[in-house]
């Protein structure tokens, strides 16, 4: 894969060298790039040569002068110019397996490249990690990462990732530790394989590591009507163990859906320490929630309002708080409406997994002037749902207006329209 320009930035260096999209780098003072992290530390030099082959095919060989830290301005296609390196295991729980035909391609893409955890904070197992990629690792000293841990147990997770290169994960994770590479681990529990006693012996293990693990945030496994393997779903009892257990560990983090299903209150701030692990579901509820306690809002608009938040069942605990709130402004009604998941099945509860379809039968007889629905339903920079309609099909189909909601760790964007109308 070549280092294919997609984007140039404007004012900047490449702009004025008149590189444009689709051109390809080819080298870096004769020296070929394999990725971002090539890239990026060959561009720290206040001299560069660099090889360029234009969209025409005609090669320029071009010399730079810039400050040691001044960026080029170029945006890649990809931030690996080589082959990703694919994921080779097979996991029980895997949800990429799970899913059934028809969807966005990229939603069936697995991969498991070190340089995607360094680069994008993407989670590898290292069943795939040479040696040569540890040297690289040490010699450049990348970090932190995001490991998929799972178990400690050898043969456990052998068992669960279904691959035999799966029982060395504790010996990476030391030679982690040997040649301090920090790294965020991650758990996906399933009852029944690496809950309970198991899970103890997980976060001891870890422990042991000390300051090599940033933190570790413990998720309950995802089932949806399509999976074929025979596991469990994590209920409350096992959702008040593993809090129970997970208690006892520092930087140890429990999903916002054990909160949930365990009927306790969501932790506060400090629970929390750096939210280091958001994209997994931890702390999304409680930062959601802190953003809103800080917002001022307007004691009322000036023309009655009704707004719907489409949520999704993990978040309808935090929503429903908010719209409390925001139901106190006069000439406004605010009401939450959880999607019900009838394509997954009624155990997926995420918003970013919401179909067209399910929305539509969700909001389409609500009393409504507006719906909001957070960005995580659409694919980025697009209107497309996962199952490929798009929000103008789903507008058509109802006849409402949406709210798309661009950050949703926070009520800013909605606190800033409601004062527009104030």
């Amino acid at each position: 894969m070549p280092a294919k320009v997609s984007e140039v930035l404007k004012g900047s260096i490449a702009e004025e060298l008149e590189i444009q999209p689709g051109d390809e780098i080819l080298s870096i003072d004769d020296t070929q790039m394999l990725d971002m992290i090539d890239y990026n530390f060959m561009c720290k030099s206040d001299f560069l040569t660099i090889e360029v082959k234009k969209t025409d095919g005609e090669i320029e060989v071009i010399e730079i002068e810039k400050d040691f830290d001044e960026d080029l301005g170029i945006v890649f296609e990809s931030a690996v110019f080589d082959r990703v390196k694919p994921c080779l295991n097979k996991c029980i729980f895997c949800f990429v397996d799970q899913q059934p035909k028809g969807l966005r391609e990229t939603l069936y893409v697995k991969d498991d490249d070190y340089r995607l955890s360094y680069l994008q904070g993407t989670y590898i197992t290292l069943t795939n990690l040479k040696e040569e990629d540890k040297e690289r690792i040490k010699r450049m000293h990348l970090g932190p990462f995001y490991v998929s841990v799972h178990t400690t147990n050898p043969d456990l997770r052998v068992k669960m990732l279904r691959n035999p290169n799966a029982g060395k994960a504790l010996d990476n994770l030391k030679w982690f530790r040997k040649n301090k590479i920090p790294f965020h681990a991650q758990i996906v529990l399933c009852p029944g394989y690496n809950d309970g006693a198991e899970l103890e012996r997980t976060l001891s293990d870890l422990s042991e590591l000390k300051n090599t693990v940033l933190s570790v945030a413990i998720v309950p496994v995802g089932i949806t009507q399509f999976r074929k393997e025979g596991l469990q779903q994590v209920d409350k009892k096992c959702a008040v163990e593993t809090l129970d257990i997970a208690s006892k560990y520092k930087k140890v983090c429990c999903s916002d859906e054990f909160f949930l299903l365990a009927e306790r209150e969501i932790p506060p701030t400090k629970y929390y320490g750096n939210f280091c692990q958001l994209e997994d579901g931890v702390g999304a509820l409680r930062m959601l929630l802190d953003d809103f306690k800080s917002s001022a809002l307007p004691k009322s608009i000036k023309k009655h309002l009704k707004m719907s938040f489409a949520a999704s069942y993990a978040a309808k605990y935090a929503i429903e708080k908010i719209a409390k709130d925001l139901n106190k402004i006069k000439n406004l009604t605010v009401t939450v409406n959880p999607v019900k998941s009838n394509y997954w099945g009624q155990d997926i509860t995420v918003a970013g997994l919401i179909t067209t379809d399910d929305l539509i039968n969700t909001v389409k007889d609500l009393d409504t002037d507006m719906v909001i629905i957070p960005t995580v339903m659409l694919k980025p920079y697009s209107e497309d749902f996962l199952d490929g309609k798009t929000l103008t099909y789903v507008k058509e189909q109802t006849g409402k207006d949406f709210f798309v909601v661009k950050d949703i760790y926070s009520m800013k964007e909605i606190v800033d329209y409601l004062w527009s109308k104030a």
